[in-house]
């Protein structure tokens, strides 16, 4: 009996590891299967245009109507500040002091000038008394009289004139001490003891109790919309409060080409002077698109909403927004009509989860 050998024995081994190696090739692995987006609750906004006043929003500041610039009439150095921005102050207070050396010394002439003058007039007169004597026992001609007369006349008006000068310089030193023309509160100091005060140059800012006005720049292409009487709505931040144009100055400005335009606001406003603030003025009425307020979110510092797309996901856009009226924020840019937004659980949404919620166009 003869056995087979060894190489006669492996061949077909090695044919069955072929086929089981050609076998394992031709089957493919399955492919993983994508996890299911997570799904967050929240309520949706179909945008719709809707015909609205377009406003445009210009930057003002909120002012007093009983606003006082206060200046020195004098020429000098300051010689001391007795109030600060913030203070109350009373009519007639002392606000500040002007060194009055230069002032003096007008004083001094002035009053050196005067008595010479005087003096010239006792002379003047002691001799209109003697010739007119004189004239009258017809002593002398009618010439001389006459130029003593003219010569009496002359120091009198002399007289008349140093004291005006006088009386002049002497008010003036009065100016040395600047009060306060109202009763107010200090609301802007412009300058310092050692600063050069100049007539005509504001060195503080009174403010009494007086309504309050926003007061701001209008270009030409808005100015020829505004009218008087007319309800513009102010933005401080969150706050809109409702103010009336109560001015508006004809002539534009050499610099800007700007006219100024002041709105009274309602005494309940609650804004204070000083603040700065928007006024929206109409243009128009046009096709506009507006979204509440609630839908915009902050992410990575940019501002924008959610958009659901036909799938339920949701994409994060972003917007340019403008006046906001009534819980609603004009769109600009960034969104078109029939665009759905997220308007609730906003912290829970996030680029690529799917919204299932209340809709509402």
């Amino acid at each position: 009996m003869t056995h087979p050998t060894l190489p006669a024995l492996a061949r077909p081994l090695a044919f069955a590891a072929a086929v089981a190696l050609l076998g394992g090739c031709g089957r493919q692995a399955s492919p993983p299967q994508a996890a299911a987006p997570r799904v967050v609750d929240a309520t949706t906004l179909q945008l719709a245009a809707r015909d609205a006043t377009s406003r445009t929003l210009l930057s003002g500041v909120v002012v007093s109507s009983h606003q006082v610039q206060v200046a020195s009439r004098l020429m000098g150095y300051i010689r001391e500040v007795d109030v600060h921005e913030g203070q109350a102050v009373k009519a007639g207070q002392l606000l500040l002091q002007v060194d009055p050396t230069d002032i003096e010394g007008e004083v001094a002439q002035a009053r050196a000038g005067l008595a010479q003058a005087q003096a010239n007039l006792v002379d003047a007169q002691a001799d209109y008394r003697r010739f007119g004597n004189l004239y009258r026992a017809e002593a002398v001609t009618r010439q001389q009289w006459q130029g003593i007369e003219l010569r009496y006349k002359v120091a009198q008006q002399q007289v008349a004139a140093a004291r005006a000068g006088y009386d002049t310089a002497a008010a003036q030193m009065r100016y040395a001490r600047v009060t306060s023309p109202i009763d107010g509160v200090v609301v802007q100091k412009m300058a310092s003891a050692g600063d050069l005060a100049a007539p005509g140059r504001p060195l503080l800012v009174v403010e009494g109790q007086g309504r309050l006005q926003v007061q701001v720049q209008v270009p030409a292409e808005v100015w020829s919309r505004v009218r008087l009487g007319e309800q513009v709505p102010v933005y401080a931040g969150a706050r809109e409060v409702v103010g009336r144009i109560a001015e508006a100055v004809p002539v534009a400005d050499p610099m800007s080409h700007t006219h100024a335009v002041k709105i009274d606001l309602p005494a309940d406003s609650g804004l204070t002077s000083g603040s700065f603030v928007q006024a929206g003025f109409a243009l128009g009425r046009q096709a506009q698109l507006r979204l509440p307020a609630a839908a915009l979110v902050e992410r990575a510092g940019m501002r924008g909403v959610f958009v659901v797309d036909a799938s339920g996901i949701a994409h994060f856009r972003l917007v340019r927004t403008g006046a906001s009226a009534g819980g609603l924020v004009q769109v600009q840019a960034g969104l078109n009509p029939g665009d759905t937004v997220v308007t609730s659980h906003l912290d829970q949404v996030s680029n690529g989860v799917k919204v299932a919620g209340g809709h509402r166009g």
